[in-house]
């Protein structure tokens, strides 16, 4: 691993009180897309804001974009080079559109206003909203929303793009077009996507790791991390008891997770498939209790 890449995390720690949210968590990431994956709880928001310089680690080696965030300079360097989308993203509905990209661009500190104004257009061009960027935000659907608030993001082209949950809440018309745009988007710069959809992952990621209880269980491509559930998943009539997890799928038999036994009518794995014999049942309990 080089502290030279966009990214480079080793051993990054993170608690509040006597709480651990991150816990020993490490990646190297370069151009194109990683995807983290993780259940509920398992750390990932926590872990984004340490990559957006929200928060401060408290133990660990964290380098971004080759500078080192504990040093005040070198923070506001990363920032300028950074763009930002949380989860759950702020908005002044009043604002137009545009209004709201301007008032960003200049807490971005981009103070011309020609150019300011000539790079909110062209980030609204690039996330397809210009018919709409003369409406007030509360006017806006939640998908039109979601796509403003990665025009905010992209404001400045940022080197990294560190993005939260992007598509949660849209539906799968709304995420196809949301996915064309992260695609496009991390072409020349390195973008860190924390998600749910596994199909997301699959389609976008060049690298992918996953986390629970605030630690790397798995890092490296997708298709590997398919490979390592090869021989694992299959077909039953029944919920097989030695399954780690199972669940009925909608032709009435069960697709089952874990160490098939012998004689088992084996299929080819998802990416899900192998996400689940990584985290096990933790992330299907935490996702019906979400």
């Amino acid at each position: 691993m080089t502290p030279q890449a966009a990214v480079y995390a080793d051993g990054v720690s993170k608690s509040f009180g006597r709480t651990p949210a991150v816990a020993g968590f490490s990646l190297t990431a370069e151009d194109g897309v990683t995807g983290l994956l993780g259940p509920n709880g398992a750390g990932k928001t926590t872990l984004l804001r340490c990559l957006a310089t929200v928060h401060a680690p408290d133990g660990g080696t964290l380098r971004l974009l080759g500078r080192d965030p504990g040093i005040a300079e070198q923070r506001r360097e990363i920032r300028r080079r950074l763009g930002y989308l949380p989860q759950e993203p702020g908005f002044q509905r009043g604002f137009t559109a545009f209004e709201f990209l301007d008032y960003i661009a200049i807490l971005k500190e981009m103070v011309d206003r020609r150019s300011r104004h000539d790079e909110v257009r062209r980030v609204i061009a690039e996330v397809g909203l210009e018919t709409v960027s003369g409406k007030t935000i509360r006017k806006l659907s939640g998908g039109m929303r979601r796509r403003l608030a990665l025009a905010q993001a992209l404001l400045g082209s940022p080197e990294l793009l560190i993005l939260d949950e992007p598509t949660v809440g849209l539906d799968p018309e709304q995420r196809l077009r949301f996915r064309e745009l992260i695609g496009r988007s991390g072409e020349g710069r390195a973008i860190i996507l924390s998600t749910h959809q596994t199909e997301d992952v699959a389609a976008l990621c060049s690298q992918v790791v996953v986390i629970s209880e605030g630690r790397t269980r798995y890092a490296g491509s997708p298709a590997e991390m398919v490979a390592r559930a090869a021989g694992r998943v299959w077909l039953d009539t029944r919920r097989d008891p030695s399954a780690a997890v199972a669940w009925r799928t909608g032709d009435g038999r069960y697709r089952n997770v874990g160490d098939a036994p012998a004689g088992a009518d084996l299929v080819e794995p998802s990416i899900e498939d192998a996400y689940l014999l990584l985290v096990g049942d933790r992330a299907l309990s935490l996702a019906d209790a979400s």
